[in-house]
Formats: C-alpha cells, sequence, structure tokens
C-alpha cells in the first residue's frame, strides 16, 4: 500500500520537480536587476599551475595551464566568495603572427567558430566541446551564470585567410586600430548596409555559444560597430534565448573612433540596439580627487539609464582587466574602497580574478626572453599591473586575508540592501571636506550610509551632515569606530583611503 502511495504522489506532481537540475537562463533578469556579481577570468590562467614561480607555464616543465577541465576545480571557491556570474575573456583561437605574447593576444581571434586549443585537455576523454560544455553545465550546477567575450577585432592570419571580412585602405592593406598592433579592423557596414561577412561570423559565434549554454554576451569595444549591425544581432540571440544578456564595453567618456576608417557609435545608441547595460565611467576612480566627481559620475548615470523606454544598467567598472591593479595604484584601501561601492550602489557589481586577494599582477619573467613561444613573437609580453592576456600565465593568486573576507562581506551586504539601492534614491551629503564623498541610499525607513576618504595619504577629518534626521539607530556594516550622531551630524576622523558603511534604521 505505502509502495501504490508514493507511485502515486510521484505522478502526481509536476514535472518541473523531476528537471530541477536543468538549467534555465535567468542572466538578463538578474543583470537589469542589478543582482549580478561579476567576475572576470582568463581561462588560460584561472586554474593553471606555475611551480617555479616566474609567472608563466612550461609545459615541458611538468607546469599546467588553465584548461575548462581543471577549471571546475575553482567554480566552488568562486560560488563562496559570493560570485554568481562568471565574466570568460575570449575562448576563440588566437593569431600567431604579428602577434604579441608567446600565446597570442585573447582579443587576436584568428577564428569565430571553434575554441581555444590552449583550453583542451588531452587527458580528458571528453571532445573538446563536451569539456567546455561541461564547464559551463558545472558552473550552472552551482548557480554560476557565464557570459563570454567576443571580440572586436581578427588577427593577422585571419586577414591572410578571408581578407574580405576586413578594413583595408588604398594599398589593401588591413587597418591597425589604435595602438593594438596585434589586430586588424572588422567591417561592419554602414547604419543603411550591415557588412554581410562579418555580420555572419559574429551570428555563427552567437548560435554557437548558445549551444554550448553561454548565458550572454560581453562585445569587447562595441563603439567600433555600428547601431543597425549589434540591433540585427541582438534580435537573433534574443529569438533563441529572451533571457540572453548582452553587455557593451563602451563609456560616456569615449567619444573617438578605433580608426579613422572606422566608425563610431555612442553608448547610449547602443543601448537603444539592444545592449542591456555598458561600463558608464567607474575606472576613472583612479583620477577623481574631490567628492564632486564621484557624484558627478554616480548622478550621470542614473539619470542616463531613466532614458530609455526599456530597463538598462551598468557595471561597476572600477576595476577590469584594461585598469592597472588597484594595489599598485593605491595600495589595498582602494581596493576596499572598490568593494563597498559595488556594494552599495545600484549597479552589477563587477571584479578581475586576483582582486579579492590583492593581486599586483607582476609577473616574474614579464617582457623578458622566453624559452620557446608558440607565436612569432619570443618575448613574455605583459602590462604591467595588468592581468596576462598574452601568454599561458600563473593563477591569478594574492595573500591578502583582509580584503578577502571583505570581499566575501560586501558581496553578501549588496544583497541584503539590493531592495533598497534599486530605488535609486542617491543623495550626496555635505561633508565640509571636498576629499570626503558621503551618500545614503534608501528612504527615512532604512538607509545605507556611506561614508570615504579620497585621500590615500592622509587621514581627514570631516563632519557628515544628515538631512530630514530622526533619532536613528546604527548598525555597523564596515567601520574601524563606531561614530555617534548629535543633532543630524557624525564627527569622523577617516584614514588615508577609508570608507565606513552604516545602516541608519
Amino acid at each position: 500500500m505505502k509502495k501504490l502511495l508514493l507511485t502515486l504522489l510521484m505522478l502526481s506532481l509536476p514535472c518541473a520537480v523531476f528537471a530541477q537540475d536543468e538549467w534555465r537562463n535567468d542572466l538578463r533578469s538578474k543583470f537589469l536587476n542589478n543582482e549580478t556579481v561579476i567576475m572576470e577570468i582568463n581561462m588560460r590562467s584561472f586554474n593553471s599551475q606555475d611551480l617555479d614561480g616566474d609567472g608563466f607555464i612550461n609545459e615541458d616543465l611538468g607546469e599546467v595551464r588553465g584548461t575548462f577541465v581543471n577549471g571546475v576545480e575553482r567554480l566552488d571557491e568562486i560560488k563562496n566568495l559570493g560570485i554568481n556570474t562568471l565574466h570568460i575573456l575570449p575562448i576563440t583561437p588566437t593569431g600567431k603572427l604579428k602577434s604579441l605574447g608567446t600565446a597570442g593576444s585573447l582579443y587576436a581571434a584568428s577564428d569565430f567558430k571553434s575554441l581555444n586549443k590552449d583550453l583542451y585537455d588531452k587527458n580528458s576523454k571528453l571532445t573538446f566541446e563536451e569539456q567546455a560544455k561541461n564547464f559551463i553545465d558545472e558552473a550552472h550546477k552551482r548557480g554560476i551564470r557565464i557570459i563570454v567575450d567576443i571580440p572586436a577585432c581578427g588577427s593577422y592570419d585571419l586577414f591572410l585567410q578571408r581578407p574580405d571580412l576586413f578594413v583595408t585602405n588604398a594599398s589593401g592593406e588591413p587597418i591597425v586600430p589604435s595602438d593594438w598592433t596585434d589586430v586588424r579592423l572588422l567591417a561592419t557596414g554602414t547604419e543603411e548596409k550591415i557588412d554581410v561577412n562579418v555580420y555572419s561570423l559574429y551570428k555563427d559565434f552567437v548560435k554557437y555559444m548558445i549551444n554550448l549554454g553561454v548565458d550572454g554576451i560581453r562585445a569587447d569595444v562595441a563603439h567600433c560597430k555600428t547601431m543597425a549591425f549589434w540591433k540585427e544581432l541582438i534580435s537573433y540571440s534574443r529569438k533563441k534565448d529572451p533571457e540572453f544578456m548582452w553587455l557593451a564595453e563602451v563609456s560616456e567618456s569615449w567619444k573617438d573612433p578605433v580608426s579613422s576608417y572606422g566608425v563610431f557609435t555612442s553608448y547610449d545608441k547602443l543601448l537603444e540596439a539592444g545592449f542591456d547595460g555598458y561600463y558608464g565611467s567607474f575606472f576613472n576612480i583612479k583620477d577623481w580627487k574631490n567628492a564632486d566627481e564621484l557624484y558627478n559620475q554616480i548622478n550621470f548615470t542614473l539619470n542616463e539609464l531613466k532614458k530609455f523606454s526599456t530597463p538598462k544598467t551598468v557595471i561597476g567598472s572600477f576595476t577590469t582587466h584594461d585598469e592597472v591593479s588597484p594595489i599598485l595604484l593605491k595600495g589595498p584601501a582602494l581596493s576596499d574602497m572598490i568593494i563597498w561601492l559595488n556594494a552599495t550602489l545600484p549597479i552589477n557589481s563587477y571584479f578581475v580574478d586576483g582582486f579579492q586577494t590583492g593581486d599586483d599582477y607582476k609577473y616574474l619573467m614579464g617582457n623578458k626572453p622566453a624559452p620557446n613561444t608558440n607565436t612569432d613573437d619570443d618575448i613574455y609580453f605583459t602590462h604591467r599591473g595588468k592581468i596576462d592576456i598574452f601568454n599561458l600565465s600563473r593563477k591569478p593568486e594574492g595573500n591578502n586575508t583582509y580584503l578577502k573576507n571583505d570581499f566575501i562581506l560586501g558581496n553578501d551586504v549588496k544583497k541584503s540592501l539590493l531592495p533598497i539601492l534599486n530605488e535609486k534614491n542617491f543623495t550626496p551629503l555635505k561633508t565640509k571636506n571636498s576629499k570626503v564623498f558621503a551618500y545614503t541610499m534608501g528612504d527615512l525607513n532604512k538607509r545605507v550610509l556611506v561614508v570615504g576618504n579620497l585621500n590615500f595619504n592622509e587621514n581627514e577629518k570631516t563632519t557628515v551632515i544628515i538631512p530630514k534626521y530622526k533619532k536613528e539607530t546604527i548598525l555597523p556594516i564596515k567601520v574601524t569606530q563606531v561614530p555617534v550622531i548629535k543633532h543630524g551630524k557624525i564627527q569622523m576622523n577617516l584614514q588615508p583611503g577609508e570608507i565606513v558603511v552604516l545602516i541608519l534604521n
């Protein structure tokens, strides 16, 4: 009788119960609600093993490059950090001619319809695509969504194979955009006529990624293609998956094309074309010297997002793989400030692998001759203080446990604050000190108060004036000493680069 009742119960349960392990993409909804905590990773170094400590991988010495297979080992760590989305730098094959670095830049794509062989584990019984799909599936099992980068340009190798894909000068030579000497500018067409060849290349890539289980795409240098190009491509992806998310690498402060032969599409036009979000200009934090610069950026960004008929958002682009490590710029205090700005603003939190432990991205043999190479460059080319994208290099690392603990706490606090952050009631406060910023988010019932010292060399004293003050209880979140509110004012003496976070009830 018990077996019969159990059978009847099982038959009566909805099918969804038995399909609970099946992943359903929700990235676009999460992103538009500012719920994503994104970490940018380079699969080639994500879980590599550098045994001799020179910063690079020499497989002849038994060292191991990062692959889709060994990358699975780090997913529990990523989840425990509070990360719910990975932004994977390009996984397309890299060019080997006119290259930078011994493995070739991740952004010098030589092919858009296959995977970078550097990420293949020959010891696995899975096919290459199965290895990639398994990594994505394992991430999904942990509630981690996947964004993949699509390069803006092509390699010189690809030009030699498919010159029809590229912009050329009167002599038939491909265009080197900006100072990116290892890539060539792909054609895009005009607003009236899309370049069919390049569009087909990108369309096939998007289809390929969706079939692998990817949840969204970050478009590298999105402004170098037309609004019409992106509108058509994004529309194609949404027909296949309405939750497929699109992030544009573009900023309000970027106004020029990468080449006089190229096009330039502003951030607002890209958002109109269908992108869900963009970078903003938060990376300028390294240059901010007074509170008004921070206020102006936040107010400008939030006001811009209100202009669109459909929801749009932004990432906390305070640090990316194009930015020098905050540790090198202004020490751990800047990294800590970035954590808490991400946690207390209505944006999607964004970090680079290694940020959480204070990696300075120094490589012992950087820019020195390499014993062997897979390209025509025999130098370990690197950018000082930036995560390496040109070689098979070490796993991002660091030993700052204080920063790591704050990183985890900040991501956890962001979840609880999100309802009041998304009300977007950003209120700058008077501090009587131009080097100290202070703002609240929320309403009179519950609000978060954030105070920070933009002077990373000296202490700064300030008086923070809280408008519409009532007798409030203070819940300290991030403080060295709990301040006292008297008559709507807080007296504070902030250490260099210190940031304070309080909840006012």
